[in-house]
């Protein structure tokens, strides 16, 4: 497909000048796409697992991302790094290089209250739940209903208990939750003018009238955000675009708004970018605090363009606060006696101890119908009637007598799992991600009514019941037909 034409480009060769704008142009027209993969460290090692996974898959690497420790690029591939058993179970993301930028701009917190004011589709949430180890609790929100689904699936797969998943405007949090929150992520709507090469139509163009809506509402979104944010918290505003007006002219509006309450402050020392934004753009000059600001053009990194700001609150601000939407959750938490009915079923299926995990992690039981979740007791305490569309991790569903704890679950435990393991072969895998059941398997010492089928290099493959004359297949539906698995000989190359 025919490359989309460079944006504005036009005003950029006016910005910039001739000369840097040539090198934009050529980048622009010749240079690769690549796919930054960031690393589950919940779930993974980066130094171990990436390095493996890429001659498993045959990934050709290009670098590690230079500002965020667990990510690295890949320029070319046998085997599409988003259609392979890991990616499904959320032992890494895929996604851009630039966008792995923002998370990392954040200070360090021992146990933080994030607030992502635009959540979806979840890599940056899934990078907030990393950054901080799932120490802390992100109250994930996007104001499209329609997109939560897509940032759920995400959370799950990624296995991390501190989310809460709600769908509002961000604009209200501010009003709602007033000095609330340690951090506050801004990933606000934008044109998205990356000035990267994409193709099909998203490199349209946006009007000065569209600008300018949008222009309005990522100051206010912004605002809301300081307001909710603690005094001595951050907040990193980030839009894809490389447009000064909805960048630099932002952060200058921002601090005239709010003069002696923010600051714009460096990258902390650890984060390798040099890519300062403009001193001046459309005839203003900005103030230097702006120029703080992380301006990533193409050509500098070789990502798609990008802004980022790290704001710290240095005084409170003026609002008008709200009350907050008051509704029961739909889930309910567990009775004692259903609780440790749970912990039992667990520890004598599988060998699992749940206990010391909901202890260490401050996590409380809740469910619905069947299904049980594991929530941060903190969640509660804070938002405990705040409508939300999910909670924490969903641990699994009772099947009959027996608990089947979820995928999520066992891939971020799965060395404490000590149930009877069946090994496949390459040819029964196959099957098995096509979603069929397995007949005539000679079944492990000690099997009980579930078993954790393997494949023959220690992957975890599945979840299976056992039934009198089969292995009955539990592999998730979004996932049947959809896992590419490489033959034997291309792992061992």
């Amino acid at each position: 497909m025919p490359i989309s034409p460079l944006p504005r480009a036009d005003f950029y060769r006016e910005l910039l000048g001739h000369e840097r704008f040539a090198e934009i142009e050529e980048f622009f027209v010749l240079s690769l796409i690549t796919s930054a993969i960031r690393v589950n460290t919940l779930k993974a090692s980066f130094k171990r697992d990436w390095f493996k996974w890429a001659e498993w898959y045959g990934w050709e690497l290009s670098r590690p991302v230079p500002f965020c420790p667990t990510a690295a690029e890949v320029i070319a591939f046998y085997t599409s790094p988003g259609r392979t058993l890991e990616h499904a179970d959320g032992y890494y993301f895929v996604q851009d290089a630039a966008s792995t930028l923002p998370v990392e701009l954040f200070d360090d917190h021992p146990s933080p209250l994030v607030l992502d004011m635009a959540a979806a589709p979840g890599g940056k949430t899934t990078h907030l739940i990393t950054r901080y180890e799932d120490r802390g609790l992100v109250l994930a929100n996007d104001s499209s209903a329609r997109r939560l689904g897509a940032l759920q699936a995400n959370l799950q797969r990624w296995s991390g208990f501190g989310t809460l998943v709600t769908n509002f405007p961000g604009e209200r949090f501010g009003r709602w939750y007033p000095e609330t929150f340690d951090r506050v992520l801004l990933d606000a709507p934008c044109s998205g003018e990356t000035l990267w090469p994409e193709t099909g139509g998203r490199g349209r163009s946006v009007s000065e009238r569209e600008r300018a809506r949008l222009c309005t509402r990522q100051i206010t979104l912004l605002s809301a955000a300081i307001e909710a944010l603690k005094v001595g918290g951050e907040v990193v505003y980030v839009t894809c675009t490389m447009a000064p007006e909805e960048n630099e002219a932002v952060l200058e509006e921002l601090l005239e708004r709010y003069p002696k309450a923010v600051e714009i402050v460096s990258p902390p020392k650890r984060v390798k970018v040099k890519a300062p934004a403009l001193p001046r753009a459309q005839g203003r000059r900005f103030s230097r605090q702006v120029r703080r600001a992380v301006r990533l053009w193409p050509y500098l990194y070789e990502t798609s363009g990008l802004f980022a700001a790290r704001i710290r609150k240095t005084a409170p601000v003026p609002t008008e606060p709200e009350a907050p939407p008051s509704r029961p959750w739909k889930i309910a938490p567990l009775k004692r006696e259903e609780e440790v009915r749970l912990l039992a079923n667990l520890q004598d299926v599988f060998g699992f101890a749940l206990a010391p995990i909901l202890e260490a992690r401050e996590l409380t039981l809740w469910a619905q119908e069947r299904t049980v979740y594991a929530v941060p007791q903190r969640a509660v305490e804070l938002f405990g009637e705040l409508p939300h569309r999910s909670a924490g991790l969903m641990l699994g569903r009772w099947q009959g007598d027996v608990f089947l704890p979820s995928r999520a679950l066992i891939t971020r435990y799965l060395e404490q799992f000590q149930a009877p393991r069946l090994t496949l072969d390459e040819q029964q895998v196959r099957r098995w991600l096509k979603g069929s059941d397995l007949r005539g398997v000679t079944l492990p010492n000690g099997a009980g009514p579930v078993v954790l089928c393997m494949d023959q290099y220690g992957s975890f493959v599945g979840r299976a019941k056992v039934l009198h004359n089969r292995l009955r297949n539990l592999l998730p539906r979004h996932m049947v037909g959809r896992t590419l698995y490489p033959t034997a000989l291309e792992r061992d190359e």
